[in-house]
């Protein structure tokens, strides 16, 4: 596939290297190339079939675009894209944000929509997924614990789209779980802040687990 991984950050770094280890085309779009160069060089020399580009170099010709920006610039991201242009018309579009405010709380729509939701609102003709955004980085390089796969979880209303973000998620060894429409990414935003708390401390005496958890189904 070609992959366009808007933001290069932890998150989009770490999954764009290693779709591109295993075959896929990514291109990292980010609003100056250069420096956003450097920022996705810093884990190490980009894989082959990975390069830096603009936001709208990058989306043209992509069958997926991971969204992974902080929440405050998902607006502008999408826009540079070429959201409003028609740009992402029919792509599978991955959001991978969350939109924690401070206190560690979800910043939720006038209506109470998920961040999944208003990506879609402000992408109206993608096909939006809500996944990659219930775990650390740490866990999207390494996601599995004593040899078994851990879960991520996905959500979407189209589905061959949801088909195409669980062969990107099984591809890096996760443990796919649907949990069915976009309206669920409230709760996946949700186990997000749990993941967080649990990580970096929830307070109210109870311990801080640090980064090296994740999240299994077990099934019977």
């Amino acid at each position: 596939m070609r992959i366009a991984v808007i933001g290069a950050g932890n998150v989009g770094g770490t999954l764009g290297r290693r779709w591109a280890e295993r075959g896929h085309e990514v291109v990292f779009g980010v609003r100056r190339p250069a420096e956003g160069a450097a920022a996705v060089k810093g884990g190490g020399a980009l894989p082959a079939g990975a390069r830096v580009a603009a936001p709208a170099e990058a989306v043209r010709g992509a069958d997926v675009v991971l969204l992974a920006t902080p929440w405050g610039a998902v607006p502008d991201a999408l826009r540079e894209a070429g959201a409003e242009s028609g740009a992402l018309d029919g792509v599978v579009l991955v959001d991978a944000t969350n939109p924690i405010a401070a206190g560690l709380r979800l910043d939720t729509g006038p209506k109470g929509e998920s961040a999944g939701e208003r990506v879609q609102a402000l992408a109206p003709r993608a096909r939006v997924v809500k996944a990659f955004n219930t775990t650390g980085y740490n866990n999207m390089a390494r996601p599995a614990y004593d040899g078994a796969a851990t879960m991520m979880c996905y959500a979407g209303d189209d589905v061959a789209a949801k088909a195409t973000a669980r062969e990107l998620i099984a591809a890096l060894g996760f443990d796919p779980v649907d949990v069915g429409p976009l309206s669920r990414s409230r709760e996946l935003e949700h186990l997000a802040v749990l993941w967080i708390a649990l990580a970096m401390g929830p307070g109210a005496g109870a311990p801080t687990l640090g980064r090296e958890i994740a999240f299994r189904l077990v099934r019977r």
